[in-house]
């Protein structure tokens, strides 16, 4: 355990020396929690909030339970749509510290020691996986308590604000978020692992985030509509995959001959 809070630590120290990482870990959440909190208070006294059920589509009243009006049911619908936006923190931080793990050894010579030292490959992927996902599960986690927090503070009904902290809120970003994270990290070891340069690493790596802009895309689209049955079922998929990339990632990891065959 002492070997992977070293290797932790070390990560820490070299990547936050990044300005890159340090804006996408501390300003991107506070970017993405302002958009539906502004949403929320542009909104909150429109002509649609005395609006009634019957006025509003179908597919807005669709996330609400019957207690709420449709004003009420719109402002639910507007502020959803801004619930991928705090997927894509987990995807996006992770990978501008797990891109450089390997890569970024290489380019300043300091991946032959780290790898003469008595530590196992499980432990040193641990720990860089570690060390990204961290950060990006913690900004993930407080940018979400400043939403509810604003969104407490902007919204008098409590009944609509429970409808807006729903299940399906709750799920995306305490379950779905944290296992994007470590499909992010993975994908960026591997990259990682096979590149030579950290800016390409990085460009690579940030592939994983389009798929889910598609979906976000989709989902403003009307094309398909985030309830809780799909965010569980993107739940359960993610744990598959993840564990498809986590064997993939210790088996493509091969130390003996990283620094003859990696070029």
């Amino acid at each position: 355990m002492n070997k992977i809070k070293t290797i932790i630590q070390k990560e820490w120290a070299e990547v936050f020396k990044n300005r890159m990482v340090l804006f996408t870990v501390a300003f991107l959440p506070l970017i993405l929690t302002a958009l539906p909190l502004g949403i929320l208070f542009a909104i909150k006294d429109s002509s649609l909030s005395s609006a009634s059920s019957n006025q509003i589509p179908a597919e807005m009243n669709a996330f609400c339970p019957g207690t709420l009006s449709g004003g009420d049911c719109f402002q639910v619908y507007m502020v959803s749509q801004f619930m991928l936006m705090f997927m894509i923190l987990p995807l996006a931080i992770p990978v501008t510290i797990s891109a450089y793990s390997i890569v970024g050894e290489k380019t300043t010579r300091s991946l032959e020691p780290l790898l003469a030292t008595p530590i196992t490959t499980a432990e040193l992927l641990t720990g860089k996986s570690l060390a990204a996902a961290i950060p990006a599960i913690l900004a993930t986690y407080g940018a979400f308590t400043l939403f509810a927090l604003g969104a407490w503070i902007l919204i008098p009904n409590r009944a609509l604000f429970l409808a807006l902290m729903d299940a399906r809120w709750l799920i995306a970003v305490f379950i779905v978020g944290p296992l994007m994270a470590i499909m992010s990290i993975d994908v960026s070891i591997i990259v990682s692992s096979r590149v030579n340069d950290p800016r390409v690493a990085e460009q690579l790596s940030m592939v994983v985030i389009v798929p889910l802009l598609a979906v976000f895309f989709a989902q403003i689209g009307g094309l398909i509509v985030i309830n809780s049955k799909l965010v569980i079922g993107i739940a359960g998929g993610l744990v598959f995959l993840d564990c498809i990339l986590v064997y993939l990632a210790v088996r493509l990891f091969q130390r003996e001959t990283i620094l003859t065959r990696w070029k």
